[in-house]
């Protein structure tokens, strides 16, 4: 079918907004895109739109006036002020952010009414599916859920719970990266004869890319051998338990104090930086800036374990990503991940809020190499056979086609 003109309504900077849009090319749609965030780069789309629901221009940077970006804003505040008070801005979000979606509900109409998409195709449901819920009736619309959209952000208050019940219930299809999710949606209010898909939220994962990045060391190699390594590539975000995994390294290093741990995304982060002052981490803890796509997969591949330890999540797109590269995932122990990780077979789930718990796992896993060695080989496995971007682009192929 030639022609196919998808609306993609997502936060533009995302890296899973990139691997979508990829995506969407290799199966060959003409897209157009709605930011809901003011962009720093062009993405290879036909046109692109800002419109920046729930004050989500503030604190970010002023993009280059190009041509093509419509609507950019061009005020904001520093990055600094929100990071320092994220929780407060959050806060905001939930109470304040939902009053300013009819204004850009209106506009997201007279953009499809100009445009003319084939389908519009929401990256998650808050704010991007809440303003989705203005695509008229005779366009199909289809919702994607991340691993929050129902257990964190839908409950923060009585708005936000109704709001997320009407994306679901006008929702024509919904893609999710759990069958948890799936099931929740259905709690919802989204009727079970409509069409569900589970494929990874990054579009799939690319075996051969990954594989390539095994040869373009990150860390020169006398920085990573004989010691055990072990990286937290989720970042400062309100639901990773930042603060366990802080509590946890001193645990691990009393019984292997060589041991190095790497944290990309929390360069310059004010938390961060405490618990490694607090804690006296400085030597065997590296707080990395964010990485790009290869130098994350090169990490992995110098790497023996990787923690990504939350209290909500779907499927993390670097769970599959570390997965892939061989490290052994330690994750919390929550409905989602255990639809990838069977404790003791090929990774770990542990109890959340015990820095105990944590340490203990990665210390079994540096005491038992030859566990290492059976976890790499079975995690390839499960990811050739359930997230291989070829195979998650048919299923995905084949999903969008039923509303064409």
């Amino acid at each position: 079918m030639v022609d196919k003109h998808i609306l993609l309504i997502s936060d533009g900077r995302s890296p899973t907004s990139k691997r979508w849009i990829d995506a969407l090319h290799k199966l060959k749609f003409k897209i157009s895109l709605v930011s809901t965030y003011p962009l720093t780069i062009e993405h290879d789309v036909d046109q692109t739109f800002i419109l920046p629901v729930a004050f989500s221009n503030a604190g970010k940077e002023q993009t280059p006036n190009n041509g093509n970006i419509k609507g950019q804003p061009k005020k904001s505040l520093t990055k600094q002020l929100i990071q320092q008070f994220r929780p407060i801005f959050m806060l905001a979000r939930y109470n304040l952010g939902p009053s300013t979606i009819p204004k850009y509900g209106n506009i997201l109409k007279m953009i499809i009414a100009e445009i003319q998409p084939d389908i519009v195709h929401a990256l998650r449901i808050p704010f991007e599916g809440m303003l989705s819920r203005y695509t008229p009736a005779d366009i199909p619309l289809l919702v994607s859920i991340w691993g929050n959209d129902f257990t964190l952000h839908a409950n923060a208050n009585k708005k936000m719970r109704e709001l997320t019940k009407e994306v679901v219930q006008r929702a024509d299809g919904i893609i999710a990266d759990t069958f948890r999710d799936i099931n929740l949606a259905h709690q919802w209010g989204f009727e079970p004869q409509k069409p569900t898909l589970v494929v990874p939220g990054g579009g799939g994962i690319s075996l051969g890319e990954i594989e390539q990045a095994r040869f373009e060391k990150f860390f020169p190699e006398d920085q990573m051998q004989n010691a055990p390594i072990i990286v937290n590539p989720r970042g400062i975000r309100a639901y990773a338990q930042s603060d366990i995994f802080f509590q946890a390294i001193p645990l691990v290093l009393r019984r292997f104090p060589n041991a190095k741990f790497f944290c990309p995304a929390m360069s310059g982060k004010i938390e961060a930086e405490r618990w490694v002052h607090r804690l006296g981490l400085k030597k065997s803890v590296t707080l990395l800036p964010e990485l790009s796509q290869k130098q994350l997969w090169s990490l992995f591949h110098q790497s023996d374990i990787s923690v990504s330890l939350t209290t909500h999540d779907g499927t993390p797109n670097t769970l599959l990503e570390a997965m892939a590269c061989g490290c052994v995932p330690i994750a919390g122990d929550i409905d989602s991940l255990r639809e990838w990780i069977t404790p003791g077979v090929n990774g770990f789930l542990v109890e959340i809020n015990k820095p105990n718990a944590l340490a203990n796992a990665i210390i079994d896993v540096i005491l038992n190499p030859s566990f290492k060695s059976r976890v790499s080989i079975e995690n390839f496995e499960r990811i050739k056979s359930r997230a291989e971007i070829s195979n998650v682009l048919d299923r995905l192929n084949d999903f969008y086609l039923q509303f064409l």
